[in-house]
C-alpha cells in the first residue's frame, strides 16, 4: 500500500527555494533524494507530474518508515512557502448552493423582507433557483493575479482603502496538462492533485461606482498582495478519493465559521473544467479555485480586523494558518 503524501516548497536562505515531500509531519527535500534530486523546482515537478509522483511513491514509504530521518527534517521547522507559482490563476464564484443562497437572502431580499417575506421562505426560494441553474447555467468563472498568492502561514496585510475584507476557504485544483476545449469525460485526466487556498475579498469593492454599469470590480475586491494563501502542500489525486465530498473548514480566532464539505458544489469539477477551457486556453500548473461555502463575513456581518487569526483545512490536504495585521 503507497503511502500518502504531498508536494511542497521551502523557503532556504538568499532567497532561494527547494521541493520537498511530505509525510504526516516529516518533510524530505528532492536534493537529498538521489531519485528525486532531478526535479530542482516545481515547474519541474509539474512538467513531469505523472514521473514525479510514481517516484515519489517509494520514497514515502521510507519516509513513513524513518528510513530517511536522518535527513529529513519537522513540517514544523520548515518555512514553507506557497506550493506554486502558477501561469494562471482561476476562481469560480458563487458555486456553493447553501453559500449562494445565503447571499441572495442576506445582500439581495431586503425588499422582500420588508415586506413581510420570512427569511426561511426566501432561502427556500434562493435554494430552488440554484437548483435550476445546476440544471441549466455554467459555473461563473474570473481570475486573480499572480502577485495575490501567499504561503500557507504568512501574515495577511489589511489595506485601510476596505471595511469589509472577507474570508473565503476553498478547495483548489492543480493542473499538470492543459489545453482549449477539455470534454467533461476528460477533464480530470488533466488535474495533478489537490491544495487549499483563501480566497480573501473586499465585500464593498466588488462593486465599481465609477461607472456603476460596469459591474464587477475583481482588481479593488481580490488583488491585493497576500489575498490568496495557498498551500500547504499539492496533494496528487491518486490520494484524494472524491474530491465533491471532502469536509472543508474555516476558523476565526478559534471560531468555526465556515464548516462544509464539497459535496455542495453548484458545478462540479469537471464542468467547471470544461467551462473554463472553452473561453481560455489552460497551461500546466494552473490553479483553479473552485468555490467557497457558506458561512463568509458577509453573513455573520462579520469581517477581518488586525489581529484575527484564520485557519482554514479541508480535509487530506493539511491546513494552514493566516494572522491579520495592519497595514503600515
Amino acid at each position: 500500500m503507497n503511502t500518502k503524501f504531498g508536494f511542497v516548497r521551502v523557503g532556504e536562505p538568499k532567497g532561494h527555494s527547494s521541493v520537498g515531500i511530505v509525510v504526516q509531519d516529516r518533510c524530505l527535500r528532492f536534493s537529498d533524494v538521489a531519485t528525486l534530486s532531478r526535479w530542482s523546482n516545481m515547474e519541474n515537478v509539474i512538467e513531469s507530474w505523472d514521473q514525479v509522483v510514481a517516484a515519489a511513491m517509494p520514497v514515502a514509504n521510507q519516509l513513513a518508515d524513518g528510513s530517511f530521518d536522518d535527513r529529513a527534517i519537522a513540517v514544523s521547522e520548515a518555512r514553507l512557502l506557497a506550493p506554486i507559482d502558477p501561469p494562471q490563476i482561476f476562481c469560480t464564484g458563487a458555486n456553493y448552493r447553501t453559500h449562494v443562497a445565503e447571499i441572495i437572502v442576506d445582500r439581495f431580499s431586503e425588499e422582500e423582507l420588508a415586506a413581510g417575506a420570512s427569511r426561511e421562505a426566501l432561502f427556500e426560494k434562493a435554494l430552488a433557483m440554484m437548483d435550476e441553474r445546476a440544471r441549466t447555467g455554467m459555473p461563473y468563472i474570473f481570475t486573480r493575479i499572480l502577485s495575490t498568492c501567499a504561503g500557507p502561514f504568512d501574515d495577511l496585510r489589511l489595506p485601510t482603502y476596505t471595511r469589509q475584507p472577507d474570508w473565503e476557504a476553498e478547495l483548489a485544483v492543480v493542473f499538470k496538462s492543459g489545453g482549449l476545449d477539455i470534454t467533461r469525460a476528460d477533464a480530470m485526466n488533466h488535474v495533478a492533485g489537490y491544495m487549499v487556498v483563501n480566497d480573501v475579498t473586499n465585500r464593498d469593492l466588488i462593486f465599481t461606482a465609477d461607472p456603476k454599469s460596469l459591474g464587477s470590480d475583481w482588481l479593488h475586491a481580490k488583488n491585493n498582495p497576500g489575498y490568496f494563501p495557498m498551500g500547504p502542500m499539492i496533494v496528487p489525486k491518486e490520494f484524494v478519493q472524491d474530491p465533491h465530498n471532502l469536509a472543508i473548514t474555516l476558523k476565526l480566532n478559534g471560531k468555526v465559521m465556515q464548516d462544509a464539505r464539497t459535496s455542495d458544489m453548484i458545478f462540479d469539477i469537471p464542468r467547471q473544467i470544461e467551462v473554463l477551457s472553452t473561453y481560455a486556453r489552460i497551461m500546466p500548473g494552473d490553479v483553479l479555485a473552485t468555490g467557497s461555502p457558506a458561512g463568509n463575513g458577509t453573513h455573520y456581518d462579520r469581517y477581518l480586523q488586525p489581529g484575527d487569526v484564520m485557519e482554514v483545512s479541508v480535509e487530506g490536504l493539511g491546513g494552514q494558518r493566516t494572522r491579520c495585521v495592519a497595514a503600515a
